[in-house]
């Protein structure tokens, strides 16, 4: 559902030729998408999804309703398997897999603010000065990853209109690490070869080509002309692995599951992406800014999520592929308890919720909690880099080891925070 209440960053068209001139990074790829080969891959790599709910999902009306308060608003709970932990009556779905899920009520990141909400949590870090911080995606790109794989390490599934690549998400690991955005979840443009050349001409040019990377590099080698010469490598490799952005050939039963509308589309591509070897996969559902009408809204919304994203989880466990597959279902911030004169919710870092599941996590815990009317966190406060340290650890990651950068040790995680062992398996 495209929804044009809120803010739009500017646009970028993916293409073959801008994947090449980004030079993004190279994960491990198996060729697997059955779900018996799938299996075969849950044992050998770990990977990650994430469910970006941009503009600040409600946590009153996701995982921290508060019936029958002044700040509740209309919905009523759902009990489900795990004692004590109820959701949103829009999450049934989602409810019924709960002793999947983790919840963590206790975020306070105090910041109320888009741009600066999301970098603490896709960096787990405040802004600073004089220093920009790596996003998830291009730590695990560089962290997880295998220099053979022709998907790209880091790659973001967006709404319409919103493709491109960004190398400042990998910060100072290179813009082989950067995020890949897939426009409406399609394949970069130009991925096929023109119809006037053979397969054999392509690798006779191919061969020229890497022969004269390699005579220039024995010479000239840097970290810029490596990712350049990689980039070649990696979109070749991605032409022939492009069946995995068409989902034309799933049954039309599987389809309807996650639903044929945008979302339902992308999370079915995503599975794909992490059945075929992807390492890390962000999905954008857009847009939960809602300071007008944030009850109908989030009708509309989570009538959207719900379904998909109960079916993607369904599907990582049947495949074997949920152990393997850290799954985080975030946003920048919260909304406000108090409902404002335009029966919207305003921006609220003080205390609201995310959802985790898979990897490294013990399923069917609710870390955290807030005060009736979810004003304030009154037990188990964590912030963004407590869960940045809790993501590295469910994925056997150090968040304690260093990065260097020019000799310069930096920390891979914020020294002043650490894991929540609470969710951790």
């Amino acid at each position: 559902m495209l929804c044009n209440y809120a803010c739009h960053s500017s646009d970028h068209a993916l293409s073959r030729r801008g994947f090449l001139t980004a030079g993004a990074g190279l994960l491990g790829l198996h060729s697997l998408t059955q779900p018996s080969a799938a299996k075969a891959l849950a044992g050998a790599d770990k990977r990650v999804l994430v469910i970006w709910l941009s503009g600040g999902v409600s946590q009153l009306e996701t995982w921290d309703p508060k019936p029958g308060t002044n700040t509740g608003g209309p919905f009523q709970t759902i009990a489900t398997k795990v004692p004590g932990a109820h959701l949103c009556e829009l999450l049934p779905h989602t409810a019924a897999l709960m002793p999947h899920l983790a919840l963590v009520r206790g975020i306070n990141t105090a910041e109320d603010e888009h741009g600066r909400g999301a970098v603490i949590m896709h960096t787990g870090r405040r802004t600073e000065p004089g220093i920009t911080y790596p996003h998830l995606g291009s730590v695990c790109a560089s962290l997880l990853g295998s220099d053979t794989n022709p998907l790209p390490g880091y790659i973001h599934i967006t709404p319409r209109g919103n493709g491109g690549v960004s190398a400042a998400d990998a910060a100072f690991l290179g813009p082989r690490f950067a995020s890949v955005s897939l426009d409406d979840g399609k394949a970069p443009q130009n991925i096929d070869l023109p119809a006037d050349l053979t397969a054999e001409a392509d690798r006779a040019r191919h061969d020229i080509r890497a022969r004269a990377s390699d005579r220039f590099l024995k010479r000239r080698r840097t970290a810029q002309t490596e990712a350049y010469t990689n980039s070649y490598d990696q979109a070749a490799g991605l032409m022939r692995k492009k069946s995995l952005f068409d989902s034309a050939n799933e049954p039309g039963k599987i389809r309807d599951r996650y639903g044929r509308h945008d979302f339902g589309r992308h999370c079915l591509m995503a599975r794909r992406l992490l059945e075929g070897g992807a390492t890390f996969v962000k999905i954008t559902h857009s847009n939960y800014d809602t300071h007008h009408e944030n009850f109908d809204f989030h009708i509309e919304q989570l009538g959207e999520f719900d379904r998909p994203f109960a079916t993607l989880l369904e599907d990582l466990q049947v495949r074997g592929l949920l152990d393997s597959t850290l799954v985080i279902v975030m946003s920048e911030f919260g909304r406000t308890p108090n409902i404002n004169a335009n029966y919207g919710r305003d921006h609220w870092s003080r205390a609201w919720s995310v959802a985790l599941a898979g990897c490294g996590i013990r399923g069917g815990v609710v870390h955290g909690k807030t005060n009736a009317n979810g004003t304030n966190v009154t037990e188990g406060q964590v912030n963004g880099g407590h869960l940045f340290h809790t993501y590295l650890s469910a994925l056997g990651l150090d968040p304690k080891k260093n990065w260097y950068v020019d000799q310069r040790p930096i920390l891979r995680a914020d020294p002043k925070a650490h894991a929540i062992k609470e969710v951790l398996a």
